[in-house]
């Protein structure tokens, strides 16, 4: 248990915190403006996905957007289910959908497997956003989240052990002549701050309590099997 003092220590240490916090904010914003200023990358491979609507391309996934987020949802070419901790992100996109999309951004997940394998999963969870398989196209591979039959490989922007899937998100833009660039890319930790429930956690006495679990998602379960 945490030192009880009274209000006015309590007032002291939390204005000592705000310092802290207004610094990381600022550095923040700054590291999200930097994120924005960098070089962009031409897309030229042509990429198709099986969507339920049929065979789409990369630049169909844009809709009537310019800016693309891709999440790299793991689900192997022949699992039950999906992901526990993709899942765990995935179960604020629908909740967002509207709001980013008045922002002229689309939102989809993309998996290597079928789309029949995860299609029941994805009706399960009652999801409603975009998902779409890349089974028959090299995108998870050339996005860094896919690693059939390796052991090591780069992720995350160096050699490292993987397995065959790992998690990460890649943002697209696409201009008035529908040339598409590759803009940002990230994995690991660097998904931490789009989880919402993280984010809340982090807020409270206990924290995400994670630190005498196996590892550190441990607890992390499918919304419907809690």
């Amino acid at each position: 248990m945490n030192t009880v003092v009274d209000h006015a220590t309590w007032t002291e240490a939390r204005k000592t915190l705000l310092a802290k916090e207004k610094q990381l904010t600022a550095l923040r914003d700054e590291v999200a403006q930097a994120r924005r200023a960098m070089p962009w990358q031409a897309v030229t491979k042509e990429y198709t996905f099986d969507s339920p609507e049929g065979q789409v391309t990369l630049s169909n996934l844009f809709a009537d957007k310019s800016q693309l987020i891709t999440y790299h949802f793991m689900y192997g070419t022949d699992w039950q289910e999906g992901c526990k901790s993709c899942s765990f992100w995935a179960d604020q996109y629908d909740s967002i959908n509207k709001h980013i999309g008045a922002r002229d951004v689309a939102i989809t997940c993309v998996s290597r497997a079928p789309l029949e394998v995860f299609t029941p999963f994805k009706q399960r969870m009652g999801w409603r956003f975009n998902w779409v398989s890349s089974a028959d196209s090299d995108f998870n591979m050339d996005f860094g989240v896919s690693f059939p039959g390796q052991t090591s490989g780069i992720y995350n922007y160096r050699e490292t052990n993987v397995m065959e899937e790992l998690p990460g998100l890649s943002v697209f833009y696409k201009d008035g002549d529908g040339n598409i660039y590759h803009t940002y890319s990230a994995y690991s930790r660097g998904l931490d701050a789009l989880n919402a429930t993280y984010q809340m956690l982090d807020l409270v006495p206990k924290g995400r309590d994670e630190q005498d679990l196996p590892f550190p998602m441990a607890w992390v379960d499918l919304h419907d099997s809690y």
